[in-house]
């Protein structure tokens, strides 16, 4: 792949006001770039969503919006809940599944990420399906156990041609939020592992699906991390909550777009 995926996940964080001003901050920065050939992804709290949408849709170049999460029934007594027909009546394009913290906090098993990717797909929008070990899974050498357990539980019944609109995140969780970033060396291992994945489960399909690194990945590091190999982006947390660091994030990206 040549284009890269950056997307921002601005979790619990921000209200309309500021959701305003940082997609309007961030489009401004973009627009002066000649082309844009990354694929830029916003994904704000559900109730910042519809005004995320009209602010991005000013912007020159293609700024889509995504949500964080969903349920996989198409409605009913889910107190609480966001189905993907309210995310679609937004024109979100992008929704995240699987992430670390609905995994932890909220017991989201694979089972039940993969009942939501299969009711994204069914709504013709993109997943960004995340995955990734604890510490304690990569101190006891279960990293690529876990990661094969977690995408054969996710990505059941879903077939090749399912893949042009799926994006796989690895998070490993004991970077994300902490400050601290996986080595190189561990990324581009679990990149190439997961891209090998890939090839062998969906053949051709694998080979182009994007493989997005996310675990304190920020402005800093990003020229590193984003030339390793089969690292096709980034799902960004706190930087992209801050428009001059996402923006530069993007820029490094299409400085290393081929």
């Amino acid at each position: 792949m040549n284009n890269f995926v950056i997307a921002g996940n601005w979790k619990m964080n921000t209200n309309i006001e500021t959701t305003i001003s940082i997609i309007k901050n961030v489009a401004e920065q973009v627009d002066q770039l000649n082309e844009v050939k990354s694929t830029i992804v916003i994904c704000p709290p559900f109730t910042n969503i519809y005004v995320a949408v009209q602010e991005a849709k000013k912007s020159k170049h293609n700024l889509h919006v995504g949500a964080q999460n969903c349920h996989f029934e198409e409605s009913g007594a889910f107190t609480g809940e966001i189905s993907l027909d309210m995310i679609k009546s937004l024109n979100c394009d992008y929704v995240i599944v699987g992430h670390s913290e609905r995994r932890a906090y909220f017991n989201e098993t694979n089972a039940d990420i993969n009942k939501k990717l299969k009711a994204v797909l069914k709504n013709n929008l993109k997943v960004i399906l995340c995955i990734g070990e604890t510490l304690e899974d990569r101190q006891s050498h279960k990293t690529f156990d876990v990661l094969e357990t977690q995408l054969n539980g996710c990505l059941q019944d879903i077939v090749e041609n399912d893949m042009k609109n799926i994006i796989i995140a690895y998070e490993p969780v004991w970077a994300i939020g902490t400050g601290v970033s996986a080595k190189t060396e561990e990324i581009e291992e679990a990149h190439n592992w997961l891209r090998n994945y890939c090839e062998k489960k969906y053949a051709n399909a694998g080979k182009t699906v994007a493989l997005l690194y996310g675990g304190s990945l920020n402005d800093k590091n990003a020229p590193e991390i984003l030339n390793v190999s089969n690292v096709n982006g980034g799902l960004i947390g706190g930087a992209s909550l801050v428009p001059e660091k996402f923006v530069s994030i993007i820029k490094t990206a299409e400085s290393l777009s081929k």
